[in-house]
């Protein structure tokens, strides 16, 4: 969703962080379960979401009464064309097939307008409340020790929050260096070794900071 909670996808391996501590156990004190959640559930399911999208459908039931009204004058008129076929002359079957040919371009236009301006506006509800329930769960998470909260749908692998203390991302570049040192004759024509990862650093967005959430 444009302008919807950041999400990071990542494989599912990557939720397995204990197994990354090179050997080590983390320390006690650090926060180690994991959370899941059902976040599209969790907003339909708040008193807040449930009057929203009430709403929602309520503004939205005239558009779908004159979509439905449309598309029976359409099945009529098909029907007409079939079983009169033999019976109609031919300027009736042209009037009738441009009458039909108009009334679907028509139906095809509001139903492609109705569906776009209510992905808009059920994304703004969205929107609106799931920026609310991200700093909610990041709240809960710091204050119930998970160390990640991740989304339950299989299909959709999204960290919503992960602990600043299992950040690794220091410690690997450390590693990395420690075991792919760069020579002092490397060639002066190559290109710096920080450029791709400072351009790789700017499209991530740590899901441990709360303060650059934006909702789902």
């Amino acid at each position: 969703m444009n302008k919807q909670i950041r999400r990071m996808a990542v494989g599912l391996g990557l939720v397995a962080w204990p197994a990354l501590g090179w050997g080590q156990s983390p320390p006690p004190s650090l926060p180690g379960k994991i959370g899941v959640i059902n976040i599209q559930a969790a907003i339909a399911g708040t008193g807040e979401g449930k009057k929203a999208f009430a709403e929602l459908e309520k503004r939205y039931a005239p558009r779908r009464q004159e979509l439905q009204q449309l598309q029976q004058e359409i099945n009529a008129l098909t029907d007409q064309l079939q079983k009169q076929a033999t019976t109609l002359s031919d300027d009736e079957q042209r009037r009738l097939n441009r009458e039909l040919q108009e009334k679907q371009t028509r139906f095809k236009r509001m139903q492609e307008d109705a569906q776009a301006d209510f992905q808009a506006d059920n994304g703004d509800v969205v929107n609106r409340i799931g920026q609310k329930m991200v700093r909610l769960m990041d709240e809960y998470a710091q204050q119930n020790g998970y160390a990640v909260i991740i989304e339950g749908n299989p299909q959709v692998p999204i960290i919503y929050y992960v602990a600043p203390q299992i950040d690794l991302t220091e410690e690997v570049v450390k590693r990395y260096d420690a075991a792919n040192p760069v020579t002092a004759d490397a060639p002066a024509t190559s290109p710096p070794s920080t450029t791709a990862p400072a351009a790789a650093a700017k499209s991530w967005t740590p899901a441990s900071k709360p303060a650059d959430k934006s909702k789902p």
